[in-house]
């Protein structure tokens, strides 16, 4: 029954907020960057520790290093065992996980805030961080799982096309890697390789903690202090080199399948662009927001030529990238590539309508609130806000600033990304003779 009631408090509930959220922010003594909300909605705590040390920072002849160093964190520290490490925190009804992406690798902990579950996984979570074992044996079981991910993976097309396009457009850049890398360099990777990623980029300068949930400010910083002080401060890592101007380019990859995946991408920007939530609005017009949208309707809608089709921004510290995708009948696969492109240069032309605008501004601030619905959702926000270190009023001036855009402002933003002829598509599917 106890365990039942702790896994019913863990579940997501919704946070009682009706306005967003008072942030605050703290350094500590050895350079981590410390972010806290406290709600008291439920006896919950959670926690993301957001490290630099993402598939940008490993060297392209080890990409997967990133992921693999992420994945091997709970795998032992000191005298614990994987299995000891999992039950320490399954014991006390928390819950543990690691992730690692192209731009950061996050540990996410939630847990109940009464000490007597919370003080024994924050010792637990810190020493974890602070002497991770790597243990060569769970190496080698984590490179074949990795290993064998990978070969699944790459029997989708449209695994196969977004690798290809991301190697187009960061041609020799850090974003090029595969964050669960090549069969050549996971097998390449040693334990030495991944205790020496984890020593470079594992540091508190190298450090964002979010905090959110049942906690004073005083029990945050308490928190964010056994968890960091005993980490070295190291060396916060370099700005990452600006992306390469690209060239137009068009590759068909011949693939069995019976869709083909389509994928137009551009240059795109960086998280803190200005021009981030006119570009957003906008998106939505084109790509973003599903039926309501121009692709969706004259793709799927008027032609059936796909179940359906999408666009998105990925933003993220350098230049990320702007991606148009759908699946398709291979023998209508060069037919939806083309009116793809043909909607968006149309809609670069003159923009959304008025009528575009007012339905996007509507969707997307009456979504905003589901960001911050709940602890889960709000302390990945906040985790966002701090690694690429956002206004700490941009909970609070979000709608405003989504309201406030033009048409003008909206359509220029569109055009001034996306306006280059500098796009690269990849079809990826079973050639038709």
């Amino acid at each position: 029954m106890k365990h039942f009631l702790i896994f019913l408090l863990l579940l997501n509930f919704p946070a009682l907020a009706t306005a967003a959220p008072k942030i605050e922010h703290w350094l500590t003594e050895n350079g981590v960057r410390a972010y806290f909300i406290e709600t008291h909605a439920l006896p919950v705590v959670d926690v993301n520790l957001v490290f630099n040390a993402a598939s940008a920072r490993e060297p392209a002849e080890k990409q997967g290093l990133a992921m693999l160093t992420s994945d091997m964190l709970l795998e032992g520290s000191g005298d614990l065992d994987s299995k000891a490490i999992a039950e320490g925190f399954e014991d006390r009804g928390a819950q543990i996980g690691t992730s690692s992406h192209r731009d950061m690798a996050i540990v996410s902990l939630r847990s109940l805030s009464a000490e007597q579950y919370l003080d024994p996984v924050i010792d637990l979570l810190a020493k974890v961080l602070i002497d991770p074992a790597f243990p060569e044996e769970n190496l080698e079981r984590e490179k074949a799982r990795s290993l064998q991910a990978l070969d699944q993976s790459l029997q989708r097309p449209n695994t196969v096309a977004q690798r290809k396009l991301y190697e187009l457009l960061y041609n020799g850049h850090p974003y090029a890697n595969h964050p669960s890398g090549t069969h050549a360099s996971i097998k390449s990777i040693s334990r030495q390789d991944v205790l020496e990623f984890y020593r470079q980029y594992y540091v508190a300068s190298n450090l964002v903690i979010a905090v959110v949930g049942d906690l004073s400010l005083l029990e945050a910083k308490q928190l964010v202090k056994r968890l960091s002080a005993q980490l070295p401060k190291g060396n916060a890592v370099p700005p990452l080199p600006e992306a390469p101007a690209i060239k137009a380019a068009e590759v068909r990859i011949d693939f069995p399948s019976t869709q083909s995946h389509v994928m137009t991408g551009y240059l795109g920007i960086q998280r803190s662009d200005p021009r981030f939530l006119a570009l957003k609005v906008g998106n939505y017009s084109l790509g973003g927001g599903g039926f309501q949208s121009r692709l969706m309707d004259e793709i799927r809608e008027k032609r059936g030529l796909s179940y359906g089709t999408y666009s998105y921004f990925q933003p993220m510290q350098k230049t990320g990238p702007f991606i148009a995708s759908l699946s398709t009948r291979n023998d209508q696969a060069i037919q939806a590539f083309t009116v793809s492109n043909e909607v968006i240069d149309d809609f670069l032309k003159t923009g959304p309508t008025e009528k575009e605008v007012e339905l996007a501004k509507k969707n997307i601030t009456g979504g905003f609130p589901l960001t911050i619905d709940s602890n889960k959702n709000l302390v990945s926000t906040l985790a966002a806000i701090g690694f690429y270190s956002l206004p700490l009023d941009y909970l609070d001036s979000y709608i405003d600033r989504v309201n406030a855009l033009t048409r003008k402002e909206i359509t220029e933003a569109m055009q001034s990304v996306l306006g280059s002829a500098s796009r690269v598509t990849v079809i990826v599917g079973e050639e038709q003779k």
